[in-house]
């Protein structure tokens, strides 16, 4: 599986909301990108608490769903956000990949660098606020549309227009949709639940939910 990167995206972190201060806006950059293991350099993340580090590194939003939100959203300033590869605050911008496609463990090369799949994206609030749309996160949450986040295991550099090359494949019966589905939509089997427990690359913060729900 090969597909372009056709943004590189970071952020700083800027007035959101009041004194709080968020980085979901990202801008494509030009030229060479370093990548190291907290994610692109530089890249900021406003709460620390529940955004970056090495467990949340990269984060992809396909492209494909920014055609689906034209679809579903009148407002024309929410629909002008879609035209930015980083409206819903990802760093890579990649068409004709989705959720069901990709699996944890996957491991790609990008550039220089190697990233491996270990989550898909829970969304939070800040979508509504940076859409200025009620209702986006949970329709996220209703319709799977979440993005997926990378840990790096190579540091290296890549730029637009770079490939994002599968090079080994994970758990294929666990795609990053399955995963969303069963922690995040709460539709997972006892049986499921002890599998993602115990799911190697998986982030240990989604095995944590897993391990929570299992009580």
């Amino acid at each position: 599986m090969k597909r372009t990167i056709q943004a590189i995206c970071t952020g700083t972190a800027r007035p959101f909301n009041g004194a709080e201060l968020s980085a979901i806006v990202k801008r494509p950059r030009e030229g060479i990108v370093q990548l190291l293991t907290e994610g692109f350099a530089p890249d900021e993340q406003a709460d620390r608490r529940v955004h970056g580090g090495p467990e949340k590194a990269v984060h992809l939003y396909p492209l494909d769903h920014h055609a689906v939100w034209r679809e579903e959203l009148e407002d024309e300033t929410a629909l002008a956000f879609l035209d930015e590869p980083g409206a819903f605050g990802s760093n890579l911008s990649v068409s004709n990949l989705t959720e069901d496609e990709v699996f944890i463990g996957d491991q790609f090369r990008l550039g220089s660098a190697v990233i491996e799949l270990n989550q898909p994206r829970q969304p939070c609030w800040k979508v509504d606020h940076r859409f200025g749309v009620k209702g986006m996160t949970a329709r996220i949450v209703e319709t799977g549309r979440c993005g997926w986040y990378f840990r790096v295991l190579e540091t290296g550099q890549c730029q637009a227009g770079d490939t994002l090359e599968r090079i080994a494949q994970g758990h294929t019966e666990w795609s990053a949709a399955r995963v969303f589905a069963c922690l995040i939509q709460g539709k997972a089997t006892h049986e499921e639940l002890e599998e993602l427990r115990d799911l190697p690359k998986l982030s240990p913060q989604i095995q944590a939910k897993a391990i929570k729900k299992l009580g």
